[in-house]
């Protein structure tokens, strides 16, 4: 009995890329073994063809089937550019010609959106643009940071080393903002949790032992009553509080993303917020280093650097701050004077940026600077987390041990009465 095993083989690519359909065939080699595999072409003819070309006789070939869900594929997200830059760099410092890279990397990817966007870098690279240029035609991937890093490396001869570079300034950014929202998760787990445990309360327990308070006949205390009408309230129109909370939700996104003033005000309070505030702080100042450090080793003038390093400090009042020491820079002042002038940057990072520039070598203080603030945005996180974990059951304990006390209250009361 022949062996089976499984092949994919590619049909030379062609200018339609991605817009022909694809196949699934089925078929035996020259020595009787079963093969199968998927492939785009034109149409079954002519991947018919192709395949008896290869050695191949096709047995089945008919179009692969549509999945139900996720047909575009997964949305495109700033992890998967980083593995991109990553898988590119690693390609091009061991030799593979760029066109050749793109292919590789587009053949590989399960997520059919990625596989577009890498096939359509790939096939204008291949009708005479320059990777930059075709990296500008999709600029909600690509940043204009990231552009430029690449436009500076094809100016200089030194593609491959800078594509190494931003590889390594993504992965390290990715990082650090998954800090961020760890340490942003558990406080909204807090309170979405009590939210939830509250609610439960209010609706399903208190209406019960409402009931039996009715047999009493007696007047409820102060604070059993106010829970009961809070109960009576949420289970009559938990409708208009659930529009509330949700039209709240959908108009504090709105306003942050279109309304700057919001952003700033909002960012601001975020920044005296104990113990997150120190934190996004140190997030805000490692993001600013790593980014000027990777813009300026590349070869990306001081000043064009900056105003790259403004938008990815991820905080408006960094932003406002780099756009500021970009406008002192630009007239003359040193970097470290301009920081100084802000008054958002600590010490040490003012020092080591003056010794920088002082023995040229600011793109390696930055790093430095960088790394060790975000350790310190690591060892910030390790400690909420381990802060935030008992705090959650002492913050739903209470809220739960208040409810159970103030429904107890009336029979506490009942008792005493009988008992005296």
């Amino acid at each position: 009995m022949a062996a089976s095993r499984t092949a994919v083989k590619n049909a030379p690519t062609e200018r339609a890329g991605n817009t022909m359909p694809m196949y699934v065939w089925e078929g035996t080699d020259k020595r009787g073994i079963k093969m199968k595999g998927e492939q785009q072409a034109k149409n079954t003819n002519l991947l018919r063809a192709e395949l008896r070309r290869q050695g191949i006789t096709p047995t089945v070939v008919k179009p692969k089937p549509k999945p139900l869900f996720g047909a575009a594929g997964k949305k495109i997200t700033a992890k998967d550019i980083a593995i991109f830059s990553r898988q590119i760099a690693t390609m091009m410092k061991s030799g593979v010609p760029l066109v050749q890279a793109l292919e590789i990397i587009g053949n590989g990817q399960k997520n059919l959106r990625m596989k577009n966007l890498v096939d359509a870098v790939r096939m204008d690279i291949e009708g005479g643009s320059s990777i930059y240029e075709a990296m500008s035609k999709h600029p909600i991937y690509f940043d204009e940071l990231y552009r430029n890093l690449v436009r500076a490396g094809e100016s200089a001869g030194v593609l491959e080393t800078v594509l190494d570079t931003i590889a390594t300034y993504k992965e390290n950014i990715e990082t650090l903002k998954g800090k961020i929202k760890k340490a942003l998760f558990y406080p909204a787990m807090v309170i979405v949790v009590a939210i939830l445990v509250s609610s439960i309360m209010l609706i399903y327990v208190v209406p019960q032992f409402e009931d039996v308070f009715k047999n009493f006949g007696a007047e409820l205390p102060a604070f059993t009553q106010l829970i009961v009408t809070f109960s009576r309230f949420l289970v009559s129109y938990w409708w208009i509080m659930l529009f509330a909370v949700v039209g709240s939700v959908v108009s504090f996104v709105f306003a942050y993303k279109r309304s700057p003033g919001f952003q700033h005000f909002l960012d601001r309070v975020i920044l005296k917020v104990p113990v997150i505030g120190q934190i996004m702080h140190n997030s805000a100042i490692a993001r600013f280093a790593r980014t000027l450090a990777t813009t300026f080793k590349a070869g990306v003038p001081l000043v064009e650097a900056l105003e790259s390093v403004a938008g990815a400090t991820g905080n408006a009042v960094y932003e406002k701050a780099v756009w500021r020491i970009r406008d002192d820079v630009s007239v003359g002042y040193p970097v470290n004077m301009a920081m100084k002038q802000v008054n958002l940057f600590p010490h040490m990072v003012i020092q080591m940026s003056a010794i920088g520039e002082e023995a040229g070598a600011l793109d390696s203080m930055l790093f430095k600077v960088a790394e060790f603030y975000e350790q310190e945005v690591n060892n910030a996180v390790d400690a909420l987390t381990s802060l935030l974990e008992p705090m959650i059951m002492v913050i739903i304990g209470v809220l739960v041990g208040s409810m159970v006390v103030g429904m107890y209250l009336p029979i506490f009361k009942l008792a005493a009465a009988v008992g005296g």
